[in-house]
């Protein structure tokens, strides 16, 4: 997971707002390089289940982030001697790094005007 010093910000920004399912792999690749069907499943357990992405939704994802350059499909494996050799790793890159963070704070941003707006507050609201 390469974390970058400094990117250009506008080529960051081109990238946002990111579609879910993409963020939630940028998000899953952000603590360890991983496969697919690990991606499919750390992004299961952080939803608790509520986001699950098929493995034709996953893969296309990451054919786009590939092209984007926002991930890279490592070379060598974790462990080959207890991995399927078929099995694909994938990691950020540094320009991955630096959208999955500007998109964070994005979405950090609007959750506060959520909260400031009383949507998370139980009681106040329009009817």
């Amino acid at each position: 997971m390469a974390k970058p010093e400094r990117l250009d910000e506008a080529a960051i920004s081109a990238f946002l707002p990111l579609h879910k399912e993409n963020f939630h792999i940028l998000v899953s690749l952000a603590d360890q390089d991983r496969h697919g069907y690990s991606i499919m499943q750390d992004i299961a357990a952080r939803s608790d289940g509520a986001v699950r992405i098929s493995a034709s939704t996953l893969y296309g994802a990451i054919r786009k982030l590939l092209e984007s350059g926002l991930i890279e499909e490592l070379s060598e494996r974790p462990d080959p001697e207890h991995d399927d050799e078929r099995r694909r790793y994938y990691r950020l890159s540094a320009m991955g790094w630096a959208v999955a963070k500007a998109e964070a704070k994005r979405l950090e941003r609007l959750l506060a005007d959520a909260r400031a707006m009383g949507l998370l507050s139980e009681g106040r609201g329009r009817v």
